[in-house]
């Protein structure tokens, strides 16, 4: 098992156990680590997360772990389902805050938990 350690100024924060899993990214984006993800339900392949789609994706699922550019074609990279996230370092997509992706997860009982740091 991974571990994971507090970095200042990283996206990971608190001893909440960090997963991963790989997820399919889908082409015509370049997203950066720390992006709110949504999953296209007719694909399986996750875009930002933005609250007016209409796909699936509208509702974030999990959070980009690395930069991905996928701009070329679709690309397999590591997502986290479990982690403590500072609220300052998510990219979130169009009609989004931390608010409604913290929700989201807690509706969706995702071990995702987003902090915002003083």
């Amino acid at each position: 098992m991974a571990e994971a350690t507090f970095a200042p100024n990283d996206l990971l924060v608190s001893d909440v156990p960090v997963v991963t899993r790989n997820i399919t990214i889908a082409s015509g984006q370049n997203l950066k680590r720390g992006a709110v993800i949504g999953n296209i339900t007719a694909s399986d392949k996750y875009i930002l997360s933005a609250s007016a789609a209409a796909d699936g994706s509208q509702t974030p699922g999990l959070v980009l772990a690395i930069d991905c550019d996928a701009s070329a074609g679709d690309v397999v990279a590591p997502a986290y389902a479990g982690a403590g996230l500072d609220a300052s370092k998510l990219i979130l997509g169009a009609g989004h805050t931390t608010a409604t992706v913290e929700a989201a997860f807690r509706k969706a009982s995702a071990p995702l938990y987003v902090r915002t740091l003083k």
